[in-house]
């Protein structure tokens, strides 16, 4: 790929690319990528907001969350600081979720626009640099909170870690937080299976880095049995990911031309289909009226990309 960026004229666009015939039926032949926005410094978390036509997402050293309009294609701040912010969600009342490295914390965004800290500190210490978040359907708030954020002034301010990098529950009423996951070298990206029997962490600092699934057990709020579906080999960078309605991984990743972009694993961990970009894709999200369009936040700008599944809900 050339950095560069030319949209395909050709249909089907070359850039989407079957690696197995098993996704040829997820690729339309009359879609192509298109760059909705360009001009960031590191694009991350981004969001659908179906009942306003817009998506949110962040620049972590660019230190704002932006709004790009469907029905307008214009892009504007939507939130200026935003205190480091990176991985966004929505609540299941429909309320933003935004994960902050600079006040190392996780918050919900008010209908009115005040600002709830949903949780900031575990056992009296302070955590690290939330990441990314996912909501499950019992409205508890799942993140990752490894230590990007203290390493230094880009995406944050340098710190002591107070605590070992884990994975977080935030009970969906109480308020009680608990550990669902530990022991992993810099959890980043999450996403539950469709049915949320399952839960997909990447491990971003493992060599390889890998992305490990959990089983959901008891009464969905613990975790079991976690393993290894993905070894990324010596070049592969998973970093955000979600899932379709048939449990597929479309994940973020890069880190060489020929890998920028994303990769489509299905859930049995094969890969099957690759989007190439000119830049490294570091997190992705499914909207649209049918949730068929797939966003990519990569490195610098922002793209898109109608596809043949649509996003799993709560994703």
């Amino acid at each position: 790929m050339t950095d560069e960026w030319l949209p395909s004229l050709r249909y089907p666009d070359p850039r989407v690319k079957s690696l197995d015939r098993r996704f040829d039926k997820y690729r339309l032949a009359s879609a192509s990528v298109e760059r909705l926005f360009t001009g960031g410094r590191w694009s991350e978390g981004p969001v659908w907001f179906g009942d306003g036509r817009y998506l949110l997402w962040s620049d972590v050293p660019g230190d704002c969350i932006r709004r790009w309009d469907e029905t307008t294609g214009n892009v504007s701040v939507f939130r200026r600081p935003s205190n480091n912010a990176n991985g966004n969600t929505r609540d299941r009342q429909g309320r933003l979720v935004t994960c902050e490295h600079l006040t190392r914390r996780v918050v919900r965004t008010e209908y009115d626009g005040a600002i709830t800290v949903i949780c900031d500190r575990f056992n009296g210490k302070r955590l690290n640099s939330p990441n990314d978040v996912v909501v499950k359907s019992d409205g508890s708030i799942w993140f990752t909170d490894p230590c990007f954020g203290i390493l230094g002034f880009y995406e944050g301010e340098p710190a002591e870690a107070e605590l070992p990098m884990n994975v977080y529950r935030v009970d969906g009423t109480t308020g009680a937080v608990t550990v669902v996951a530990d022991g992993i070298n810099a959890p980043n990206g999450l996403a539950f299976s469709p049915d949320e029997k399952r839960l997909y962490i990447v491990e971003s600092r493992s060599v390889p880095r890998r992305i490990l699934v959990y089983d959901v057990i008891g009464d969905g709020t613990r975790l079991a049995d976690g393993r290894v579906l993905i070894d990324a080999g010596p070049d592969g960078t998973p970093d955000g990911l979600r899932c379709d309605v048939d449990g597929n991984l479309w994940c973020g990743w890069g880190m060489t031309a020929e890998l920028d972009g994303v990769r489509v694993f299905t859930p049995a961990g094969e890969p099957i289909g690759h989007i190439s970009l000119p830049e490294r894709c570091a997190n992705l999200c499914f909207g649209g009226r049918h949730r068929n369009r797939l966003f990519m936040a990569a490195s610098h700008s922002l793209y898109a990309l109608y596809v043949n599944t649509q996003g799993a809900a709560g994703g």
